[in-house]
């Protein structure tokens, strides 16, 4: 049991080390879409007119929500300022996030440093390297404090309790366990190799869960919604499903059995390519769901404010309160899924050959 609980930390520090790293380098998609809105907003002439107007910027705040950021913001003045670690050309620099914006929120430079559209560049357009701990990054060591506290809370009880019932928080733990392992990964990989990768299934379906459920909270971070977080897990999942793979999984691939040669060269490219378009598959579908699951329930929201018509509150209301009950079911159904795949991949893998 201990072995276990070791490997999900160290499979979970693995997907945190990795996300840090692809989480600077792959969130241009949605800092892109919100640059002429947040260049536009922070402007004190546009906030002013807007102010005048009575507008909603609806898809600022939708993309601010879903982006990532130097800060994070729990509602509207309501925020902690991250740290921000830079290394430039100068050396190694680490100061507060507030330092870059002045009291209205206005970009300001500091060091010779400045954020633009969600990144940290230097004035003098030199080299920067940007490994600040960003909303994104505090939700995921957030969540690795929660799967720390519940695993070995978990497998304290299970030490002093030796042959009892379960009791707690322990009895809410162990049957989402014993499903996940009997239901999903031991049905797909089989009894005979299914614990060599249930630490490593365990731990992404929590990691998922977890962090879906994270992100539905009022001011939550978007970790499952963004694409370089889900990239990791399904690259992780595309390395543990090719490396474990036996010689009748590579044989069906470059030598399908049963084909004959001449439909072998339309075959094999086929099969090389699904190799890839699987960890893409995960990858796309998780991201994805989520994002869209946090427009939707946004969108709701910012009707009130942009139609201004009072009597329409309670029904959309109504609306974004289904919605939120729906995304509860979505944030497990995402982590089953997502599990439930990456053991099919592992399990057609290490499958044994068959007479």
């Amino acid at each position: 049991m201990r072995k276990l609980y070791f490997s999900n930390i160290l499979a979970f520090l693995v997907f945190f080390a990795t996300s840090v790293f692809a989480q600077h380098h792959s969130e241009e998609s949605a800092q892109a879409d919100s640059s002429t809105t947040t260049s536009v907003a922070h402007t004190p002439e546009a906030s002013g007119e807007a102010h005048e107007e009575g507008k909603v910027d609806l898809g600022h705040m939708i993309m601010h929500h879903i982006g990532d950021d130097h800060k994070w913001e729990f509602a509207h003045g309501v925020s902690i300022y991250l740290p921000c670690i830079v290394k430039t050309e100068s050396g190694l620099k680490i100061f507060s996030s507030r330092n870059l914006e002045d009291e209205h929120g206005n970009p300001v430079a500091y060091e010779g440093l400045i954020l633009e559209h969600g990144k940290i560049h230097a004035e003098d357009g030199s080299h920067v390297f940007d490994i600040s701990i960003t909303k994104n990054v505090a939700s995921l060591l957030l969540s690795a404090v929660l799967m720390v506290l519940i695993f070995f809370s978990v497998a304290k009880s299970y030490k002093e309790r030796a042959g009892k019932a379960p009791k707690g928080f322990q009895s809410l733990i162990e049957p989402i366990i014993i499903f996940i392992r009997d239901e999903v990964v031991k049905s797909n990989i089989g009894e005979k190799h299914y614990r060599k990768f249930l630490p490593y299934l365990l731990t992404l379906f929590f990691f998922i869960w977890i962090n879906n459920l994270l992100g539905l909270l009022p001011g939550g971070a978007n970790v499952t919604g963004n694409i370089a977080v889900t990239m990791v897990l399904a690259v992780i999942t595309f390395l543990v499903t090719n490396l474990n793979g036996k010689s009748t999984y590579w044989g069906h691939i470059f030598a399908m059995p049963g084909v004959p040669k001449w439909l072998l060269v339309i075959l094999t490219p086929v099969e090389i390519i699904g190799i890839f378009t699987k960890p893409i598959s995960l990858m796309i579908r998780l991201f994805a769901n989520i994002t869209a699951g946090h427009i939707i329930m946004l969108s709701f929201i910012g009707l009130i404010f942009i139609l201004k018509i009072w009597t329409v509150t309670p029904v959309i209301t109504i609306f974004a309160v289904f919605m939120n009950v729906i995304e509860l079911l979505v944030a497990f159904l995402q982590a089953f899924i997502f599990t439930m795949l990456a053991s099919s991949y592992i399990g057609s893998a290490v499958e044994e050959h068959h007479h």
